[in-house]
């Protein structure tokens, strides 16, 4: 299928030449909201499944006596979002203990040393490994029976903040941290300064406001209008936003009084504030998938360090030479980060300089991690939990509509293994080495094409009639031209027929056949047609 577009942008910039003032005044405005947050946020976890429209109401009125009613609206659908997101979090870990119990199960069922069928795993190599399986198969069905219960009943465990993070507090050494920076990161992510935005209001959003010469202004909550520096309650910064990526969009949008959502938030790291916009766009019109097919399309097969790709013609055929582009995965988030994106926008030029289509594949690795699923294959669980497949999929698909890109996702099962078998040992010669990874990029391709991954579909025919079937899978039986004769190429083709010659060479009735038609029959021009 065609994946869809994006539906919303994001765009940052940052704050810069912000006084002692602006900061003090952030740093309480983000504290202030914090706390009415987390204590939102304790409410609504508290009610559970019960919690209807009433009590948002209800919740929504008592912030607003302590900040404002637009802020109290932010702080309400940003907790509602933030439980929903714990929500199906806790829904996902559910479906992986129940699948590696049943997996548990399932193997020391069997005898010991039992051989797996294909996609099923045989039994456990000794004793005691069987004897440690059941004692985890035991925890593991206490912490579902744990986990289902707070599910049925609505409970969810979240940390404002981060859990990560706070577990870092008993790790300080090891994170290189002290905890003075420990404190200073662990309260500015509980900060809260984000805004939605309100068509039809001045500039888009009535909170956070940002003109379009890029002044900001923020207003304060009810205790703290003491500190407003403009009319109305508000207070100003000294320094102005400067968004260089999709600038111009953001200008027409705030210009025409169109809801942007802002979100100001602090880099401990770096000491910095930045400023976060967003809208939402309208969906972008994918095209048929007949029409990303139309002139062929570039396979692309997702790896730990680098994406392979192979262009294809319309019939599935390999064309040119594989591409590789590379990316390393180590040191910092951002780092990380930057790396996908510097691939990802190679290949993309790539593709839109040939005019290509990418079919990539619709892969989830949620239900692989497991130890259950690969059993001592540690290094393999390893290389899987390291593929950046959410991420790069998101990156993709945005970058992609920027450039005009189409990209068609495909169901991932046997890419590898089949693109291994049918196209490794074929693309592979003397001056060209194709990897494992290149043959699943081929793999891929034809099947985003409609066509078997396999070279050859049919056994060779008991003799050389054709009544046994078209034997390739790059043409059907109706296909027009498939049977027709080859271009005459100049220099002899053959040893014995030279150029210019062999006007029959794709006439199959001609070909080894006795009593041809064209040989005793006369031939005779069909009557043209007086009037169409």
């Amino acid at each position: 299928f065609v994946v869809p577009g994006p539906s919303g942008v994001a765009v940052r910039s940052g704050l810069k030449g912000l006084t002692g003032q602006d900061e003090t005044v952030l740093r309480r405005v983000g504290g202030l909201l914090g706390s009415l947050a987390a204590g939102d946020l304790k409410a609504r976890c508290s009610a559970g499944l019960k919690h209807d429209g009433e009590q948002w109401a209800r919740r929504k009125r008592a912030l607003t006596g302590e900040s404002s009613a637009r802020w109290a609206g932010s702080i309400t659908r940003a907790t509602h979002d933030q439980w929903a997101l714990a929500r199906r979090g806790q829904l996902a870990h559910l479906q992986i203990l129940q699948a590696g119990i049943e997996a548990i199960r399932r193997r020391l069922a069997q005898p010991l040393g039992a051989k797996g069928v294909k996609g099923s795993p045989g039994g456990y190599r000794s004793r005691r490994e069987w004897f440690a399986k059941t004692r985890r198969l035991h925890v593991l069905e206490d912490r579902l029976e744990r986990v289902r219960a707070d599910f049925e009943a609505g409970r969810v465990h979240v940390v404002r903040g981060g859990r990560k993070l706070l577990r870092t507090r008993h790790h300080l050494q090891a994170a290189g941290l002290t905890e003075e920076q420990w404190r200073l990161r662990w309260r500015a992510e509980r900060w809260f300064l984000q805004a939605d935005g309100e068509s039809g209001k001045r500039y888009g959003n009535e909170t956070i406001r940002i003109s379009p010469e890029g002044k900001v202004s923020i207003k304060l909550p009810a205790p703290l209008a003491g500190l407003a520096n403009a009319p109305h309650g508000r207070y100003v910064l000294a320094c102005r936003a400067r968004f260089r990526h999709r600038g111009a969009q953001w200008a027409d949008r705030v210009a025409a009084n169109r809801a942007v959502a802002y979100r100001l938030h602090y880099d401990t790291g770096r000491g910095r504030w930045y400023v976060t916009a967003s809208w939402q766009i309208p969906p972008v019109r994918t095209v048929p998938l007949e029409t990303a097919r139309a002139g062929g399309l570039a396979g692309v097969d997702m790896n730990a360090d680098h994406l392979a790709a192979w262009r294809l013609d319309t019939h599935g055929n390999p064309v040119g030479e594989p591409r590789r582009f590379d990316y390393a995965l180590t040191g910092s988030a951002r780092h990380r980060d930057a790396q996908v994106r510097h691939a990802l926008i190679r290949l993309l030029h790539w593709a839109a300089h040939h005019s290509l289509a990418l079919a990539i594949e619709d892969l989830d690795f949620a239900a692989e991690k497991t130890r259950e699923k690969h059993g001592r294959r540690k290094r393999f669980r390893k290389l899987i939990s390291g593929l950046p497949v959410a991420r790069l999929r998101a990156r993709l698909v945005s970058m992609a509509a920027e450039l005009g890109v189409t990209v068609v996702a495909v169901d991932p099962a046997y890419t590898s293994r089949w693109g291994a078998q049918h196209w490794q040992k074929p693309l592979t010669s003397t001056t060209r080495k194709a990897t494992r990874h290149d043959a699943a990029a081929v793999a891929i391709g034809r099947r985003a094409l409609g066509h078997r991954i396999r070279r050859r579909t049919a056994p060779p025919p008991h003799d050389r009639s054709d009544r046994a079937g078209h034997r390739t899978a790059q043409a059907g039986r109706d296909d027009r031209g498939r049977e027709g004769p080859r271009p005459r190429l100049p220099g002899p083709r053959t040893r014995s027929v030279p150029p210019g010659r062999g006007a029959k060479a794709g006439d199959q009735c001609a070909h080894n056949r006795s009593g041809h038609a064209a040989e005793h029959e006369s031939w005779r021009q069909d009557l043209l047609p007086l009037s169409p």
